[in-house]
């Protein structure tokens, strides 16, 4: 609640509250140890946005085929690699870098994610940590998204977070803290919705053309009544993911709840913010109104936090209770009892 009356006025500052308390931070919270809790708990209350260091050039949707790696030495961890779309990435002081775990021999052990202390404006950076640039957004543009690059980082393994089920399993259970991001992202993209749907409908209220206000054409009251029941359609399915936990005891929302509710929401938002614009004409579409910059920011959250098309894969999965891989020979790679499970007999069909 308090996200969306936030993200009404201002995109970015919701989405500083909603990384500063979800994503990043909710994966050291749920499965660090004290003294990682203790660190993180620190700088986040005096101010600090956390990083979530997940994407990388060559492995977007397909987050598990990162290849930055973080190769054990003695009590430390060595980490390479490049993590490209980070937000807040220069700006931030801590970061959460996953990586794909090594044994001193080599062996992959699975991902874990590192907790990264790095504060340039004070000149407190690790050895071989680099911001290599930031990238011009269309919209919420007073967050970078940054490429940062990790070249023989050393970090001493106390900063290694992972769940009791260990690295093979670890990230993704370490995923599922992202469940309350995707639900914090479609809150946003839906309170700036809401937004837009205020501001039209006072401009609704107050502009005359042909001699009487516009809230008075039929037309006009069609396309608000629908923006209305989108708006609290997606307000209902977030507040329902919020409500929600996943399996297992989970302290975090169901996956299909989240990726149900943010999938909504976010396509919602770009339909909603975009007939508000056309209700304001030649006006919406000068920066004399908010409604291009709003329109602007809700392009983003159908892409990051998990693309539309992504989501609809997750959720089919749980429709239909099987894996849904998206390799050219992910289902081959299944066990022959999943793969027995995940095609129908045809004698039924």
């Amino acid at each position: 609640m308090v996200v969306e009356e936030i993200a009404k006025v201002c995109t970015l500052t919701a989405r500083v509250v909603v990384e500063a308390n979800m994503g990043g931070i909710s994966a050291v919270m749920g499965y660090g140890n004290h003294e990682q809790k203790a660190f993180c708990a620190q700088h986040v209350l005096a101010g600090d946005k956390p990083a979530i260091c997940i994407t990388e050039p060559d492995a977007g949707s397909a987050a598990t085929e990162m290849r930055t790696t973080a190769q054990k030495r003695g009590d430390s961890y060595i980490l390479n690699g490049t993590k490209h779309w980070i937000t807040g990435g220069g700006t931030s002081k801590l970061y959460l870098v996953f990586a794909r775990v090594l044994d001193e021999a080599g062996i992959d052990q699975g991902i874990g994610g590192f907790i990264l202390f790095a504060d340039l404006a004070a000149g407190e950076v690790p050895d071989g940590f680099r911001v290599m640039g930031r990238e011009q957004t269309m919209g919420i543009c007073g967050m970078p998204e940054a490429e940062l690059r990790f070249e023989n980082v050393e970090i001493d393994g106390k900063w290694l977070v992972q769940p009791q089920s260990g690295l093979k399993r670890g990230f993704a259970e370490l995923m599922n803290a992202y469940n309350s991001q995707r639900v914090g992202a479609g809150t946003i993209a839906m309170g700036v919705a809401a937004g837009a749907l205020e501001r039209a409908k006072h401009y609704l209220l107050q502009r005359e053309q042909f001699g009487r206000p516009l809230a008075e054409f039929q037309g006009l009251q069609w396309m608000l009544a629908d923006m209305d029941t989108q708006v609290h359609a997606a307000r209902l399915l977030l507040h329902e993911a919020a409500r929600s936990r996943g399996p297992n005891g989970s302290q975090y929302p169901d996956m299909t709840m989240a990726a149900r509710a943010k999938l909504f929401a976010s396509e919602m938002a770009i339909k909603v913010v975009s007939d508000a614009l056309q209700m304001f004409g030649a006006r919406g579409y000068s920066d004399c109104e908010p409604l291009e910059r709003m329109y602007r920011d809700v392009r983003m959250f159908t892409i990051g936090g998990g693309t539309a098309q992504i989501l609809r894969t997750q959720i089919a999965g749980s429709i239909l209770g099987i894996k849904t891989p998206q390799t050219r020979d992910g289902y081959t790679r299944l066990s022959e009892m999943e793969r027995h499970a995940a095609v129908p007999d045809r004698r039924f069909a």
